[in-house]
């Protein structure tokens, strides 16, 4: 950050996208984010699985309240807790698996919302990028089109 303050969004959490940034802020216990970040990781992660695992495809695409439901109940809630974890006052670091498993149910969610309006896709997105586009449109769903392009505009 131009101002010397260190940058939120770069916690060493010993992943490569976050990688070189260790300014001595970060809270870690034993290699992973405390406990309670690490529960509500593994609950999110799961959520997102098994709501993949169980999906069944709309009838007559777009079925919009329920990309929205993925959305509210799903996307938001991991990148919330990314957000929460990066700017809550204190930086959290995250071991490996526990990024891993915020990655894949980020993209997760926006597969089961992309699904949602009859388009196959294997996201590939970074939580950070899903956090960034949060925090500038202040949107859920403007995040998810942004990032899937759908629908398209």
């Amino acid at each position: 950050m131009a101002d010397g303050a260190p940058d939120p969004w770069d916690a060493t959490d010993g992943t490569d996208e976050d990688a070189g940034a260790a300014d001595g802020n970060a809270s870690v216990t034993n290699g992973t984010a405390d406990a309670a970040y690490g529960a509500r990781i593994r609950d999110l992660a799961e959520a997102a699985r098994r709501e993949r695992d169980a999906f069944v495809p709309p009838a007559d695409p777009p079925a919009e309240e329920r990309a929205m439901s993925y959305l509210r109940s799903g996307l938001g809630p991991v990148v919330a807790l990314y957000v929460e974890a990066r700017t809550g006052g204190r930086t959290v670091a995250f071991s490996a698996e526990e990024f891993a498993l915020l990655q894949r149910a980020t993209n997760d969610w926006l597969s089961l919302y992309a699904r949602c309006y009859g388009v196959e896709m294997d996201a590939e997105f970074t939580v950070r990028e899903a956090a960034e586009l949060l925090v500038r449109t202040h949107n859920i769903r403007d995040t998810a089109q942004l990032l899937t392009r759908v629908p398209a505009r």
